[in-house]
């Protein structure tokens, strides 16, 4: 098995075949120019629009290809499925539309939206299990009901079928982009579309450098190819949750280490400043994981100029409901948003006297959480603070000092915040 997994390859036949199967339920999305961008950063920068499939997602590619290439006796016992939200779509449509029994298991931690979109697209075909706390726990328990009841797996990344079905993406980039493609920014989770995009580029483009973006906190893939082997992660940041997963596959990790122009690893905060921008001044919704490849750009900043890039925007399954967290995150990374603790003194006007000289004019409390509940000469109060630029830090810091409200600076101590904030 070892050896047949090191030396498989996508064939461009075997991805024009799939191309021709998923056409019957995914229409070639668009190959957009952004102009900001392309103004930004001197370059052609193109976004290939995979959040305008159906399913809003690209996931609809493999899932559709695996499915479709199942003998009829395996497709009369069913399918099973782990995913954290995309790939459960993809298989729940394809169910639906093949008539085909699945079970699809799903992370607790799933946003909402994404379990009722599955709901919604398999309708009575479908049966979806919440387990675990990551992809990998789902996974397990996934792989579990295949071996007792005989059923097949669908995998979100390793199998040929599915990496075969996500490489037509590739495949309608070459025939849309009117001049040579030089770079392709690709969201790396498990590594089933960047093996794809290898594939193909490889037989059709060999000059297009492949760059592999995942988020810092999950670098399942980069950790894997700097080692030399697949690492399985102990611990990850699930906040990127279609990009985060604890162990790379087999498949895409042959292909990756060998293919891939770069890996790289971008800051979640960083992340969820471009999921605000595309919204904000593109009007694109996008899900975190599809943000990855645009928030890479500032890393080529040099290198891309003057070239023709393409960035794969796979998603926009994002949940409303994560706005407040995303817009956190955000300000946390570009540090404007900052927590303390505040040593009030224990004397009326307090409160007001840090307000009005304590505060610079363009500051703003976000966050207060106070409790008198002793007699000392100070109580501590939980202050997060809103900068409009983070060169006011400093000068606020020593103010606080100088007039001895100062206790302790937050965000630097990441076990002491999550507690407190």
């Amino acid at each position: 098995m070892k050896n047949v997994i090191s030396t498989y390859f996508p064939k461009v036949e075997d991805i024009q075949k799939a191309a021709e199967t998923i056409r019957k339920v995914a229409t070639e999305t668009p190959l957009m120019e952004s102009i900001r961008y392309s103004s930004e950063f001197d370059a052609s920068i193109f976004l290939k629009r995979e959040d305008l499939h159906r399913v809003r997602s690209y996931k609809i590619r493999g899932a559709f290809n695996k499915i479709s290439s199942l003998t009829e006796e395996q497709l009369k016992k069913g399918v099973v499925c782990a995913s954290a939200g995309n790939h459960a779509q993809g298989v729940a449509f394809a169910c639906n539309h093949l008539g085909v029994k699945g079970t699809i298991y799903m992370p607790t931690v799933t946003p909402k939206q994404k379990i009722e979109q599955t709901k919604m697209f398999g309708k009575e075909w479908i049966e979806i299990i919440l387990t675990g706390d990551t992809f990998d726990d789902a996974n397990k328990m996934a792989r579990d009901n295949c071996s007792a009841e005989g059923k097949t797996f669908v995998h979100p990344f390793d199998d040929p079928k599915t990496i075969e079905g996500q490489a037509t993406v590739g495949l309608e980039l070459i025939n849309q982009s009117d001049k040579p493609i030089d770079y392709v920014f690709v969201a790396v989770g498990g590594g089933g579309l960047a093996s794809g995009l290898c594939g193909i580029f490889k037989a059709l483009s060999p000059q297009t450098k492949i760059i592999g973006v995942e988020p810092a906190g999950a670098p399942s893939m980069k950790k894997s190819i700097e080692k030399g082997a697949i690492v399985k992660l102990r611990t990850i940041d699930k906040f990127v949750d279609g990009a985060a997963v604890q162990k790379v596959g087999e498949y895409t990790f042959s292909i990756c280490k060998d293919h891939l122009y770069k890996m790289i690893t971008i800051p979640e905060g960083k992340v969820c400043q471009t999921i605000l921008d595309l919204y904000n001044r593109d009007a694109i919704v996008v899900e975190p994981a599809a943000a990855l490849t645009v928030a890479a750009l500032d890393d080529f900043r040099d290198e891309i100029s003057g070239k023709n890039i393409v960035c794969i925007i796979g998603g926009s399954n994002n949940d409303i409901t994560r706005t407040a967290e995303i817009k956190e995150r955000a300000l946390l990374y570009s540090n404007l948003k900052h927590y303390f603790i505040i040593r009030f003194p224990q004397r009326p006007g307090a409160l007001k006297e840090f307000v009005a000289d304590i505060l610079g004019p363009d500051d703003d409390i976000t966050h207060f959480e106070y409790s008198k509940k002793s007699s000392r000469e100070n109580a501590p109060a939980v202050v997060g603070i809103e900068l409009k630029s983070s060169a006011d830090l400093k000068p606020l810091i020593e103010r606080m000092k100088t007039n001895n409200f100062f206790g302790d600076y937050l965000n630097d101590k990441p076990d002491l915040f999550q507690y407190l904030v």
